[in-house]
């Protein structure tokens, strides 16, 4: 009889399986390339990798901005940059030289590449003559200023009587030269403090007379006056020019053209008079009234004709009763002389007397 050989059966999985559910199931080993978060080393690697090129180009921005600023700070600091021709445009009062001047000194410190064209624009707005300067560079070495200038609008004569150029804002430009044109009339009364109260009242000075020179212009009466005086904008007064430059206008402040007109017109009657030679003054502020103020040496101090509202002379106190009147005082001067010849003439009562002076009888009681 054949012997029958039964194998043993290995690795059971039901066995297995039975064995992990009677004694827990069996753990595998950790892989030595993983950490605890079941990521792989190489994982790790990888993200770590992919944050070097984020840091290679921030590090490598930092170093070539670093460059450029070196480059920068070497390049405007070179030779290469300094001033070297300064450039002028629109200047024609101003003095170029001084131009020139400041701004070869403000570049020379910084170079051309690294000037302050702001502040140096700022700076020659402060120059005579200039209102505004735009500076601009020319590399490697110019600079450009084009100027516009302020506007000359009157003379001033000064307190210690320098005839002076001022513009509408009221800034002295410099000094009248004798080639300059001749105005018609100078202004007087300027408030030569620095503060910006004076300056505001000095426009407003400017400003009246530019006033009076396009009224004056426009009658053909400017040149009849050498100077306005201004100090009290609410008191204009007018200096005559010519044969009449002792005489003063008082004009008020306002109307100046009407005003002018009719002082001139009351002026021109009165030169026709014996005491013509002797008006100090003539006084429109009231507008409807001229006051004629004489000398102190004339007989009379003042007379008062009155002007209608369209400028004519009324009825009343005109030039021609003035005239009336002078010729009624000079016949009382011929009377009152004729009085003192017959006094003189006349023998008086201590000589009739015998030299002696006679008794006063006493009243009766």
């Amino acid at each position: 009889m054949r012997e029958q050989v039964i194998p043993q059966k290995v690795g059971n999985r039901s066995g297995m399986t039975a064995k992990r559910r009677a004694g827990g199931a069996a753990q595998r080993p950790q892989r030595r390339d993983r950490d605890g978060s079941g990521q792989s080393l190489g994982q790790r690697m990888r993200g770590i990798l992919g944050y070097v090129p984020l840091l290679l180009k921030v590090t490598l921005a930092i170093g070539i901005g670093g460059l450029i600023f070196a480059g920068y700070r070497a390049a405007s600091a070179a030779s290469f940059f300094q001033i070297r021709k300064v450039e002028i445009q629109g200047d024609s009062r101003a003095s170029a030289a001084d131009i020139r001047t400041l701004v070869t000194r403000d570049v020379a410190k910084t170079g051309v590449w690294r000037a302050d064209l702001e502040e140096m624009s700022s700076r020659l707005g402060r120059l005579p003559w200039i209102r505004v300067a735009v500076v601009s560079r020319v590399l490697p070495d110019g600079i450009r200023v084009r100027i516009e200038e302020r506007q000359p609008r009157a003379v001033v004569r000064t307190g210690a009587g320098r005839f002076v150029w001022v513009d509408d804002d009221a800034v002295l430009l410099g000094e009248m030269l004798p080639t300059d044109q001749m105005p018609a009339f100078f202004l007087r009364g300027w408030d030569e403090d620095p503060g910006e109260t004076s300056r505001k009242e000095n426009m407003d000075r400017v400003s009246k007379f530019l006033e009076m020179q396009r009224e004056w212009s426009a009658a053909g009466l400017s040149e009849r006056v050498s100077e306005v005086n201004v100090v009290d904008i609410r008191d204009v007064r007018a200096q005559l020019a010519g044969d009449d430059s002792q005489i003063e206008v008082r004009l008020g402040s306002q109307d100046f053209g009407q005003r002018l007109k009719d002082a001139l017109g009351v002026l021109d009657e009165h030169r026709q008079t014996p005491r013509g030679q002797f008006i100090s003054y003539l006084d429109v502020t009231q507008g409807r009234r001229a006051i004629v103020g004489f000398m102190s040496g004339a007989r009379a101090t003042s007379d008062s004709p009155d002007l209608a509202s369209n400028g004519e002379r009324g009825a009343v106190d005109t030039p021609a009763s003035s005239e009336r009147n002078n010729q009624r005082a000079a016949a009382d001067a011929a009377r009152q002389n004729n009085a003192e010849k017959k006094r003189d003439a006349k023998p008086s009562r201590d000589e009739t007397n015998g030299g002696e002076r006679p008794r006063r009888a006493r009243p009766t009681q």
